[in-house]
């Protein structure tokens, strides 16, 4: 029961933190929602099935570029919904379409094949500036839902006296996508298919045994870790609102595994711990850079250590310490944590059993100790 107070506690502050902080807190929450839907996308693939990707930021560009698309002009000009709806769709095609050698490669030769993803996908939105826009890239179109825009547009929205712009309005779409992937994630990790593809990453040939398709399990969590990252894509670029092709490069992919390495293999709580992590540090450290010793704020001249390459330094040695004390994350930090308080708390006496009564006698008497 302490559990579920914890998180209808955890949620009730989510949703007034619009009325209290400022756009730029907000902003970096929804960077962290968008990032954590990805890698509890990356997290079923890697964690759960044991197949290593390098090619996340790929399906996540697929999933940007095509709600733009599709919602824009040039483009059919769906509503922003259906759009939505469609890039996540897209960007399970293109795991399927990816799936066969996902079924057929695995370990560190994956993770090569995926590599590919991440170079040919930034030709492509170089080259397809129809649709992507080029170099300079696509403004984004704002999201609307049976006629709400989450946008700051007329008429103004005020909730108990604040001013709700942009980032107020997606604050609580970025909570009901995320909602939504950790339900849905949870469901499938704790069920048949999550067993599968446990079974799968810890032996493939006792998972043969049980009767697990190998193959077919390998693709579909291959498709599945596509359209979470395909939500994450959409959810990103309407946080961003304009998207460059740079942005889904190498170094995207690689910040998705330290999320995962950091926050626990295997564990939905653990990747938003580790998005949370490995996203908001280099945005604090840009914003405190000029209170922070060593960390020169961006563009600033001397040679001090940019915000962006100190927070890579730090994630660096985030998962070192990880892999050495805690090969489980911050989940399982979390969790070893919360059991030592319960057995804390199972063992503490109560005050009427510690006071021995007066009536007990000399037999009821605690033994003294003796130095």
């Amino acid at each position: 029961m302490s559990d579920r107070i914890v998180k209808a506690a955890g949620l009730v502050l989510l949703c007034v933190l619009p009325l209290y902080v400022d756009a730029f807190w907000l902003q970096v929450g929804l960077f962290a929602m968008a990032a954590a839907i990805g890698a509890v996308g990356l997290n079923v693939l890697s964690g759960t099935a044991g197949q290593l990707s390098l090619g996340h930021a790929f399906f996540l560009a697929v999933g940007a570029y095509g709600y733009v698309w599709l919602a824009g002009e040039p483009g059919p000009g769906l509503p922003p919904s259906v759009a939505m709806v469609l890039a996540v769709v897209l960007a399970g095609v293109a795991g399927g379409l990816f799936s066969p050698v996902a079924a057929r490669v695995r370990g560190v030769y994956l993770g090569v094949a995926t590599l590919a993803l991440v170079f040919i996908g930034h030709h492509v939105m170089l080259s397809a500036e129809p649709v992507t826009g080029g170099f300079n890239g696509r403004s984004v179109p704002p999201m609307e839902i049976g006629g709400f825009t989450f946008a700051a547009t007329d008429p103004e929205l005020v909730v108990l006296g604040v001013p709700f712009g942009a980032e107020e309005r997606l604050w609580y779409l970025g909570i009901a996508l995320l909602a939504l992937t950790w339900f849905t994630a949870r469901g499938i990790l704790r069920g048949r298919p999550g067993r599968a593809l446990t079974a799968l990453r810890d032996s493939e040939t006792a998972a043969a045994v049980m009767g697990v398709s190998l193959a077919r399990h390998r693709s579909s969590a291959f498709v599945l870790s596509s359209m979470y990252a395909g939500l994450a894509g959409v959810l990103l670029a309407l946080a961003f609102r304009r998207i460059v092709p740079d942005y889904f490069g190498l170094a995207l992919s690689i910040d998705y595994l330290a999320m995962i390495v950091i926050g626990g293999l295997g564990s939905v709580a653990g990747a938003t711990a580790g998005a949370v992590f490995v996203t908001a540090l280099p945005l604090l450290m840009a914003r405190y850079a000029d209170q922070l010793p060593l960390v020169a704020a961006p563009g600033a001249p001397g040679h001090a250590v940019g915000p962006t390459e100190a927070s890579r330094y730090l994630y660096g040695v985030a998962i070192i310490l990880i892999l050495l004390f805690a090969p489980d994350g911050l989940h399982g930090l979390a969790r070893r944590a919360r059991q030592r308080l319960r057995r804390g708390s199972s063992r503490a006496p109560s005050p009427a059993a510690a006071e021995p009564s007066a009536s007990s006698g000399p037999a009821a008497r605690p033994k003294e100790h003796i130095s």
